[in-house]
């Protein structure tokens, strides 16, 4: 049990080192130079064993010109500044240059390097950072505090193999819903785009209604509400998360009422790709649409299923207005073209499409389930001491 560990400070079982300034001229960068990790690179990949791949890359040549520091493979890194509270971790798979507002952790010390990586994943180092400049940071003064548990390096050996079991079929499930994700979107575009079809040219806006059945919460106070909000539409899996019945006390402003059947759509950041067939009633933020499939003119799963179509998602991204809190602009998004199937027809793509989509609620679930197994493993005593005591 980890309260019965000892600890060590971060700092005296491995190296706390910072990265480089980020060089300002272009033209030392090129496309087989040394790999130099940015913030969006570390961002991409969120948590990762083995990153390998950067946007960028330094020639080989303006490294001691500069004096740009490499890391070797096998180095622990994490955001220092900027990104803290994301909570993004990696372990360089390359020997790579680092940008300065990552830290670089290696030349470990009396603790295998995968038990530090995967204890890190779980540590909040966020709720630390103090405002520098207007941008969240942790010096690395305070970063070499934390107080990191130290079991016997055989228990830590035994911990890394039960969680690299688990994170490997993490990745496996990863690839699969990425692979069902490309099967659906080839799916659909094959469906939609036959050889020989003959079928009707229509604007987007003339197949749905636009629902603006408008409700006050706070009116009805008691009341529970089934609330949705942009952030309980998952991206890019027409999946619900987080939701639970909410008072309408707690509902602040207001929204709109929808009904099974509708599809739910996010107009804020439309890249995002946040799009629901409602299977209940309720009522949700006016940052989404409720559109009502029209009767005898496109089934509800099919408009929800073209909504997600990629060509459609970049056509809806690129009528955004608003530099902060960009929306779709509705008259460039009703006007948005699309060729639509007889319903007989409807009605077969909806199967061949229903079948992919239950497959990756499967995969959706197991997900889920990997990510409890994954945390169990990690133990509830180091789940209580992830928060960590920097003195």
């Amino acid at each position: 049990m980890v309260q019965n560990w000892p600890t060590k400070k971060l700092g005296a079982i491995c190296d706390v080192n910072g990265g480089n300034a980020a060089p300002q001229n272009y033209a030392v960068f090129s496309n087989d130079g040394i790999p130099f990790v940015r913030m969006q690179d570390l961002g991409r990949y969120h948590v990762t064993d083995n990153l390998t791949e950067t946007r960028d890359k330094i020639k080989k040549e303006a490294i001691n010109k500069l004096g740009i520091k490499i890391f070797p493979k096998g180095s622990i890194i994490l955001p220092r500044s900027g990104s803290v509270f994301a909570n993004h971790r990696a372990i360089l798979g390359i020997d790579a240059a680092v940008v300065s507002h990552i830290a670089i952790l290696n030349n470990y010390k009396g603790i295998e390097p995968r038990y530090l990586f995967w204890y890190l994943t779980q540590l909040d180092i966020g709720r630390h950072a103090v405002k520098t400049s207007n941008v969240d940071s942790i010096s690395f003064q305070r970063l070499k505090k934390f107080e990191i548990p130290l079991p016997p390096v055989a228990t830590q050996k035994q911990i890394v193999e039960r969680l690299d079991k688990i994170a490997e079929a993490q990745k496996l499930n990863n690839g699969l819903i990425q692979k069902t994700d490309e099967l659906f979107q080839s799916l659909l575009h094959k469906e939609l785009n036959p050889a020989d079809k003959n079928w009707e040219t229509k604007k987007l806006g003339s197949v749905f209604e636009r629902i603006t059945d408008a409700i006050l919460p706070t009116k009805q106070p008691e009341q529970k509400f089934n609330f949705i909000g942009l952030e309980n539409i998952e991206s890019n899996t027409s999946r619900l998360i987080n939701i639970s019945p909410v008072e309408g006390s707690f509902i602040k402003s207001t929204k709109t009422r929808f009904k099974i059947g509708d599809v739910l759509y996010g107009k804020l950041r439309p890249y995002l790709n946040k799009v629901w067939l409602a299977d209940f009633d309720g009522i949700c933020s006016t940052d989404i649409w409720a559109l009502r499939a029209k009767e005898g003119i496109i089934l509800p799963q099919l408009l929800g299923a073209i909504l997600q179509q990629s060509s459609i998602v970049q056509k809806s991204s690129a009528s955004m207005a608003g530099a902060n809190l960009p929306r779709a602009n509705k008259d460039i998004f009703d006007k948005i073209t699309i060729t639509l199937p007889p319903l007989e027809i409807q009605k077969r793509i909806v199967a061949k499409l229903s079948a992919v989509q239950d497959y990756k609620k499967q995969l959706l679930e197991q997900k889920v389930k990997l990510k409890e197994l994954f945390d169990s493993a990690l133990g509830k005593s180091m789940a209580s001491d992830k928060k960590s005591k920097d003195a």
